[in-house]
């Protein structure tokens, strides 16, 4: 038996790779997929699986002595006492290449953390295709992209970019509910293309497909980090978050933050000039438990804000408009951002709190000819889909369209609010002034006066929460200091919410 033994730990020796491979990665600033993972998992707590596999077309790689596992470590462990599966790319096999049986690996596992109902992350580091394996390779992509499809919105779907990640490989992360990415990891849809224009234009990777451009300009990755230390901490924290599956709830934390607990500070946060910029960052820290709040996406589309927080323990998803940037208009890109995440918190049966500061969708001719229409309707589609708890909170400004799209009582809001400084109107008092009385305003003795009067006399009738809170359009217009105290009310009640949609094979949201 004892030699039996000893030649099943020489395989996995060769599996796990040489000191050589080790510091080669540590070179490049990276840690290899074993550390990766002990670093991701509670201590003690992963089980490896398919560790024996080896590459179906061995005679292809150029008589170099066989390694052990094909480039990938698959098994399943424990990330906060909860089980989670695990692809980790091994950069130091085959450069992380993936061929049939690296897919292979990929696939099991992916399948059984669905069938388990387990959350799976897959931590990239690779060189793409196996060009030997040819159209297995291929293939094998394939098979990852539908096993992605066939496990979006049951499991969390979470890939961490920490190294390369060039042409077809680059699909099933853009499949996956969360994107990771480090300042040193890339990601390129067209890999020699892409090599030719940093050695010909003096481009450097970065700037084509760093984490840091993919995270600010193209919005494939909705978090940023320095290192993969960073990172590894930052998936453990989101998946505090998550539920394992979309049959359970996300996980309770046992409140400390008092729910009763007044703000007001919040009335020296939001200024009452409606054209003076505020963080709404502070207004969800104000509000939510322990002021803490998981933001995603932070970096791309800043003119709206999204993330995960906690009230009175329950965890909730935040969509809020941002003031600080182009006045908290809704555009193309802040349509893409909210309309996901707030489909996502309704996959995970997670509430949604919007707070409400919008003067209307940014016009212009690159918006209009960018689809702002289409892209628009996806936070429509997005809201009126969503049947976990909708609350609200109208902040200042609710004007036109905006007003609409963001969890009106027409798309199915739960529970609505608005500040009494709110202004809830088809457009702004000065605006509607412009275009209703531009004769009278022009044919009076003192025109600036006559402005004024009439822009205080529409204030008065239309332009304030009073109106809708009559029509029954807002439930209730409350104190600045009382929002934290009402939204955890509402959610208490609301919490036991049931609602079906017509029976379907599935609609056809905008794309």
């Amino acid at each position: 038996m004892e030699a039996y033994i000893k030649k099943l730990r020489e395989r996995k020796a060769i599996a796990a790779g040489t000191e050589k491979d080790v510091e080669t990665q540590h070179k490049k600033g990276r840690l290899t997929a074993q550390e990766r993972i002990d670093l991701l998992f509670d201590p003690g707590t992963f089980c490896e699986i398919d560790t024996l596999v080896t590459p179906r077309y061995e005679k292809y790689m150029d008589g170099r002595s066989s390694r052990y596992g094909d480039g990938v470590i698959t098994g399943f462990g424990e990330i906060n006492g909860r089980k989670v599966f695990v692809a980790s790319q091994n950069a130091a096999v085959m450069g992380g290449s993936l061929g049939e049986m690296h897919a292979n690996k990929i696939v099991k596992a992916m399948q059984m953390a669905l069938k388990y109902g387990c959350p799976f992350i897959a931590l990239n580091d690779s060189g793409g295709a196996r060009i030997q394996e040819g159209v297995d390779s291929l293939g094998g992509y394939a098979r990852i992209f539908d096993a992605n499809c066939e496990a979006s919105g049951v499991i969390p779907q979470i890939s961490v970019i920490l190294g390369p990640c060039a042409g077809g490989a680059v699909y099933s992360p853009a499949l996956t509910d969360f994107v990771f990415m480090t300042q040193n990891s890339y990601m390129f849809i067209t890999g020699p293309e892409v090599v030719k224009a940093v050695m010909q234009e003096n481009v450097s990777f970065d700037e084509l497909g760093g984490g840091l451009v993919h995270s600010k300009e193209s919005g494939v990755s909705h978090f940023l980090a320095k290192d993969d230390a960073e990172c590894l901490l930052k998936v453990r924290e989101l998946l505090s978050y998550l539920p394992s599956n979309n049959q359970e709830d996300p996980p309770y934390i046992p409140p400390i933050d008092d729910p009763d607990r007044r703000c007001p500070e919040l009335e020296e946060i939001v200024p009452i000039d409606p054209h003076k910029p505020y963080d709404v960052r502070q207004v969800i820290r104000t509000i939510v438990d322990d002021g803490r709040f998981f933001e995603v996406h932070e970096l791309w589309a800043e003119n709206i804000v999204v993330g995960f927080a906690r009230l009175n323990g329950y965890v909730i998803g935040v969509v809020a408009n941002q003031p600080m940037v182009l006045a908290g208009c809704i555009d193309i890109k802040a349509s893409i951002k909210a309309a996901h995440f707030i489909r996502l918190c309704d996959a995970y049966n997670i509430p949604i709190v919007t707070l409400q500061d919008v003067p209307g969708f940014l016009p212009g001719v690159n918006q209009e000819y960018g689809g702002i229409i289409r892209n628009g309707a996806r936070m429509i589609y997005a809201y009126s889909e969503a049947t976990v708890p909708k609350l609200m909170i109208i902040l200042r400004k609710s004007y036109g369209g905006a007003y609409c799209v963001m969890s009106s009582k027409g798309l199915r809001g739960d529970l609505l609010y608005a500040w009494p400084n709110a202004e809830i109107a088809v457009m702004g008092a000065e605006g509607a002034v412009n275009i209703l009385f531009r004769k009278q305003v022009q044919e009076a003795e003192d025109p600036t006066a006559k402005r004024r009067e009439l822009v205080a006399d529409y204030e008065e009738k239309f332009n304030n929460p009073y109106v809708a809170a009559a029509r029954g359009l807002i439930d209730d217009v409350i104190e600045p200091r009382d929002s934290r105290r009402v939204l955890v009310r509402a959610l208490d009640v609301t919490l036991s919410k049931r609602e079906t949609h017509t029976p379907k094979k599935h609609g056809l949201a905008p794309m």
